[in-house]
């Protein structure tokens, strides 16, 4: 008997799945020292005094990573992490935000 995959049963598949992608960004993530780097940059990140609140610091990092490593622009890179499942769980973001 053939029964048919749910939607959500396709995205664990497909979430599963390991890439090529996904082995280097993963891989990237267990040797880059983010808290140093977060505590090196922080005295000098942007606080949100005045004007717009400013993203997370860390989250800031791993795109401005994204970018080199890829060779993204801002916006490229934006459209990148919303369409590729490696770089969205890089940036360790979720679908909602």
């Amino acid at each position: 008997m053939n029964r048919q995959m749910t939607l959500a049963e396709m995205n664990d598949e497909f979430g599963a799945a390991r890439t090529n992608k996904k082995e280097f960004l993963n891989k990237k993530d267990r040797i880059i020292p983010w808290d140093t780097f977060v505590k090196e940059i922080e005295p000098y990140y942007y606080k949100g005094e005045c004007g717009n609140k400013p993203y997370p610091l860390e989250l800031m990092l791993r795109i401005y990573m994204l970018q080199n490593l890829y060779d993204l622009a801002d916006m490229n890179v934006m459209y990148e992490i919303l369409d590729s499942r490696a770089f969205t769980e890089f940036c360790c973001i979720n679908s909602p935000d």
